[in-house]
């Protein structure tokens, strides 16, 4: 009803401007040629890429790097993860600024925007402006701008719906959506409901993905703990003890079967069944068949948008937007051990009747308390992110003239909130643990009970746990009560009021100087709260504080275009933009940033344009007032005898020496294995995440000169290029702990070495890495495009369009006195990525043809002895000697359109169409750069060929 009423309103007003907004600039104009270089994806061609989501459409850009948060990353604990978020440049997700309409989307409280909130129904194309623009919208807007442009206007109805599937039949896609939209001459409405689903990949169900390192050369390694019970005697200071000269050993539960944990284990009980481990496979698990290749999500959103033509050349327009994400993920069972939280060690009890050491069995008095490891795998883990997001705003704009040049004014409020509730199950009660493996005895009704004989503690407060018999000994009421649910809430929100003006100052010979100015304030503020158990470090889910926190910031930016020449030989046209911005925020200062483009075209059919740009990014209220938290990082410790920087180095081994290292120290997995090349997770959780308010913005400078080609002697061709280089100083950023270690024993730098603690045997069994403004960040590189429409023949109109991304740089350096690293050409930072399509179209008829080529990078060595095509040379970025060689990608996509007389319309797919295999990628997993979780297979790539269909209907 209101949506119809509201068009019948104010039939009579005057038409819209025809001045409009160009992304990277505010000076609205006719002339849509800017100096900046920005893509455009068309609704045309996001349909026939056969992707649902804005953030996976975008993923595929050559200029996009890995994803941040990547949907196989299923052992990261962050609170976006389940989102979608664009890595422009390699740079970092957050440094990359998502615009809606030209107006700032929502943000997590680490500075992170959800790109599959926005709804892909509504979109009319989304600009990706591929240069520094701080000056113009702020901070965040280092790698660039994505603004996503909805329609604005629908007539009618559009129904959508689509589904897909891998050919394995997994990774199912569904997406529905429905549109309408109603319109007089001067209003118009628009309300979308959409509602999408992706179901999970399970790595167990293909052979290249169902171990850590595939089932070739590297078969077993990366197998963890296994679920049978492995102890040793407890040291005086708690730890581990399996040196036989102290009376140490290392034994672990006889059991059937192998590493996939489903055999019987013997009695726990007796001594004489356990035999020493030996590191054999059947001796540990292979933890990838509990574990997700690809994550599962579902999202649900309602979108309206308004506009109204006022008396007095005024119009408002509103939009508002909710969305509701869940996601889940699921990995191994937790492989327990006496020290999962240092702080609260857990043993099995020498009084404890499940202890095979034990004064019941050894005799009163002779018993010992044992430190114990062990996976849970009867219960895996898993985690529930669900989430909502609110979107609104509100702008009031109209036009005038002075001094008879046109003009034009917005104001406007802006609203965005984000909360969620994260939800976990898996882990284990630690309060309860260390009771159920605390004195128990066999109870004259023949039951274990926890106490003793003389004080029996009932079983409605205590379960005796035989943790040590595996998973055939299982009792559920024991599982229950050693159970752990964990519950975290987060949300963040951002207010901002915004006025802007822009108009044309005067008129010089080359034509008018336009002229853009507002001011801007915003308010943030956000909280990540863990539950209180959690935050106790009474689970082994990883602890965490609360971060609570808030800014705000005033902000005032001018914006001058200047045409200097035009109709001149050789300067066909010759102008000037120049824009700054003044940052005042409440928290650590001000700060100023400013740009100056120029465009100038020799000849009608030539454009060369370029950009230099100052650009900053804000701390994020994480980065500042984050709480901190625990987790398994992995490393490669330079200290280890075989595969460490020490073997090869004798600066570096005196140094391990020096900070406690005995000789021969192997890092161990933690399965109780010495490590692979590649290193390992930790076996202890390491702290990380404190935020840090001394730190400052980080600043960035930005380069851009290319041009446009358009022959007039070859009508539909047009051609581009344009260089790019963009330096980050200061930037915000969490030291790893591989960083941490080799600040200390390989740089020598010994204020790092208090962060990381050892115990007698070399292991690090604790390390603390915060958030802090370091070193540099450096990238440059080519974007290269062509586009040619065809002469149109017999056979239908075609058309080919290319995009290329040439990285000739990607490096950084952690301090202002260390060397520079280069990345380029490694695994995520590939030389070159490139897609071409073929368009064709003929009657109803609709094709699109595309091929995403990605060139070869080097990938991690697991053994320099092994299957290491380059040995003796080092990739910068895997401490491990040598390097392989991994071949370059080709993925082709299919898409098929038909219009019906009915108005509508039928598209079948298939990406990944001639159903490439994928490549082992030993960089992918956690020992790399950590994209997959469960396997070295990149998630991000397709698995197999994936088919589809699309059904459209408009009313």
């Amino acid at each position: 009803m209101a949506l119809n009423s509201l068009t019948a309103f104010a039939q009579e007003q005057a038409e819209a401007p025809q001045r409009v907004e160009i992304t990277g600039s505010r000076i609205r104009q006719v002339d849509l040629e800017t100096a900046q270089p920005v893509q455009k994806i068309t609704a045309q061609q996001i349909q026939a890429t056969g992707l649902v989501t804005v953030g996976d459409i975008l993923n595929q850009m050559t200029s996009a790097g890995t994803p941040a948060f990547s949907k196989g990353a299923v052992l990261t604990s962050n609170r976006e993860q389940g989102g979608q978020y664009i890595d422009m440049r390699n740079l970092g997700a957050n440094r990359l600024l998502v615009l809606v309409n030209g107006k700032r989307w929502t943000q997590s409280v680490d500075g992170y925007t959800d790109m599959s909130t926005v709804p892909s129904s509504m979109i009319e194309r989304i600009d990706i402006l591929k240069d520094g623009a701080s000056s113009i919208y702020g901070s965040d807007a280092i790698a660039g701008v994505v603004n996503i442009i909805l329609k604005k206007r629908l007539e009618g109805a559009e129904i959508s719906v689509y589904k897909g599937i891998n050919e394995k039949g997994d990774g199912k896609t569904e997406d529905y959506s429905l549109s309408y939209g109603a319109n007089a001459e001067k209003a118009s409405m628009m309300f979308g409901i959409s509602h999408s689903k992706t179901e999970p990949v399970w790595a167990k169900t293909r052979d290249i993905t169902s171990q850590s390192y595939g089932t070739g050369d590297f078969f077993g390694q990366g197998f963890g703990a296994a679920p049978w019970g492995r102890i040793t005697p407890v040291t005086a200071a708690g730890t581990s003890n399996t040196v036989a000269a102290n009376g140490g050993f290392n034994k672990i539960l006889n059991h059937t079967g192998g590493f996939d944990g489903s055999g019987v284990g013997a009695d726990s009980r007796n001594p004489a069944n356990y035999h020493n481990f030996a590191n054999s496979n059947d001796d540990k698990y292979n933890s990838s068949q509990q574990m997700m290749f690809q994550s599962p999500t579902k999202l649900t959103s309602i979108f309206t948008k308004g506009t109204i033509e006022l008396p007095g050349d005024l119009r408002f327009t509103t939009t508002a937007m909710y969305a509701e994400r869940s996601s889940t993920r699921q990995v191994a069972g937790y492989p327990m051990n006496s020290l999962s939280q240092p702080n609260f060690p857990v043993y099995i009890d020498k009084d404890s009747y499940f202890n095979p050491y034990g004064n019941q069995v050894a005799g009163a008095g002779k018993g010992q308390d044992l430190f114990f490891a062990r996976r849970t795998t009867e219960q895996p883990r898993i985690t529930e992110n669900n989430n909502q997001t609110l979107h609104i705003d509100a702008t009031l704009e109209g036009e005038f003239t002075l001094r008879g040049l046109p003009w034009s004014w917005s104001a406007g409020y802006n609203h965005n909130s984000l909360k969620g509730e994260n939800l976990s199950t898996g882990n284990l009660n630690l309060l309860n643990l260390k009771k159920a493996l605390g004195p128990s005895f066999l109870n004259g009704a023949g039951q274990v009970q926890c106490g003793t004989a003389a004080s029996p503690v009932p079983f409605s407060l205590c379960t005796p746990f035989n943790i040590l018999g595996g998973p055939s000994v299982s009792n559920p009421e024991a599982w229950k009560y050693v159970s752990a649910n964990g519950q975290g809430t987060y949300g963040s929100t951002v207010n901002s009021i915004t006025a802007d003006v822009s108009g044309e100052l005067f008129t010089l010979p080359a034509g008018a100087v336009g002229f853009a100015g507002g001011i801007e304030k915003r308010d943030v503020r956000g909280y990540d709260r863990p539950g209180q158990f959690d935050q106790a470090g009474y689970s082994t889910d990883l602890a965490a504080n609360t971060t609570k926190g808030r800014y705000s910031v005033k902000e005032v930016y001018l914006e001058a275009n200047i045409p200097l020449l035009k109709g001149q030989s050789f300067a066909k046209l010759l102008s000037l933009d120049l824009a700054s911005r003044y940052s005042d925020y409440d928290n650590f200062g001000s700060t100023t940033n400013s740009k100056a483009s120029v465009m100038w075209k020799p000849v009608d059919d030539l454009l060369v344009r370029g950009t230099w740009a100052e650009g900053f990014r804000a701390p994020a209220l994480g980065d500042t007032f984050g709480g901190g938290g625990q987790s398994f990082d992995s490393y490669l410790d330079p200290c280890d005898s075989r595969w460490g920087l020490a073997a090869r180095n004798p600066a570096v081994a005196q140094r391990c020496t020096a900070t406690g290292v005995p000789a021969g120290y192997r890092q161990l997995a933690q399965s109780g294995a010495a490590v692979p090349a590649a290193g390992a997770q930790s076996t202890v959780p390491f702290q990380t995440g404190v935020g840090n308010d001394t730190l400052t913005p980080e600043t960035a400078k930005t380069k851009t000169l290319g041009f446009v080609y358009n022959p007039s002697f070859v009508p539909g061709l047009s051609a581009s290029l344009d260089w790019f280089k963009i330096n980050v100083k200061d930037q915000i950023s969490g030291w790893t702990a591989a960083e941490v270690i080799s600040n200390c024993v390989v740089e020598g730098l010994q204020k790092y070495c208090g962060d990381i603690v050892r115990n007698s045997t070399g292991a690090i069994t604790g390390l603390s890495r915060g958030t802090i403004n370091k070193g540099e960040l450096s990238t440059e590189g080519f974007d290269i495009g062509l586009g040619y429409r065809l002469p149109r023949t017999a056979y239908g109109n075609f058309a080919i369009r290319t995009e290329s991304t040439v990285l000739r740089s990607f490096k950084q350096k952690a301090s202002a006195t260390t060397d520079w690293q280069e990345y380029a050409g490694e695994f995520t930072y590939a030389r070159l990525k490139s897609n071409i399509s073929l368009d064709w179209m003929m009657g109803n008829w609709s094709s699109t043809l595309t091929a995403r080529y990605t060139s070869g990078v080097k990938d991690l060595c697991l053994d320099s002895e092994l299957q290491c095509s380059n040995p003796d040379d080092q990739g910068v970025s895997y401490d491990g000697g040598g390097y392989n060689k991994r071949g370059s990608t080709t993925y082709i996509d299919l898409n098929v359109a038909y219009k019906t007389p009915w108005k509508g319309q039928i598209s079948v797919g298939a990406n990944n169409l001639f159903d490439r295999a994928p490549r082992l990628m030993y960089a992918a997993t956690s020992q790399g750069v950590g994209v997959s979780s469960s396997s070295a297979v990149d998630p991000n790539a397709p698995i197999d060929r994936f088919v589809y269909v699309r059904y459209n209907q408009s009313f």
